[in-house]
């Protein structure tokens, strides 16, 4: 079913991208909803292109909405809102896949300089103990906030989604959170890596 087409008149009377944006910067939040029920479609369709993850296109499309909601940076004078928010899409999609590309780099060295550790089993063991033990001083160093999501994503295997709904949390707060101390333990362990 097709929905109906507004008549001239409705038409007329839909406040343009640029007044909506006024309207949010005043604090009216339904002109939020109304920007995003314009634009989520294509924010969604460019971030699940470059992703080629659901779960991944609708945290981006979340967070690029709250990026606008926050005041980003959007001058009507540069083009209009739907291209900034299909080039800030590709941006930022773009550098979600670097990021990913950079923790797999990681994780491969880490996993490669596993495995030369591994060919003793005593020293192995003696290592193993010695890591966990530096990871857990590590983790001791974050706040409780951090350590409490931390443990819910990587022990519980909670997606940030469903700690935010437990902890009753903003899901950007839970995020951010979660970034901050594994930024953390990637400073405090980074001679783990080496």
């Amino acid at each position: 079913m097709r929905p109906e087409q507004p008549t001239s008149r409705e038409a007329l009377a839909a406040p343009t991208d640029a007044e909506l944006l006024i309207a949010l910067s005043a604090g009216e939040i339904d002109a939020l909803s109304t920007i995003y029920d314009r634009h989520a479609g294509l924010v969604y369709g460019l971030a699940l292109k470059v992703l080629g993850n659901p779960q991944e296109a609708e945290d981006l499309t979340q967070d690029i909405f709250l990026m606008l909601a926050r005041g980003c940076s959007y001058d009507p004078q540069r083009g209009s809102l739907r291209t900034f928010l299909a080039v800030l899409t590709r941006s930022r999609a773009i550098d979600r896949v670097r990021s990913r590309s950079r923790t797999l780099a990681f994780l491969a060295r880490w996993k490669g300089s596993q495995a030369e550790r591994a060919s003793d089993p005593l020293l192995e063991s003696v290592f193993q103990q010695e890591q966990s033990q530096e990871v857990q001083a590590a983790i001791a160093q974050l706040s409780e906030e951090q350590q409490q999501i931390l443990k819910m994503a990587y022990y519980d295997g909670l997606s940030q989604s469903q700690i935010a709904d437990r902890l009753n949390i903003p899901l950007g707060t839970a995020k951010a959170r979660a970034r901050r101390g594994l930024i953390q333990l990637r400073q405090t362990l980074a001679h783990l890596t080496r």
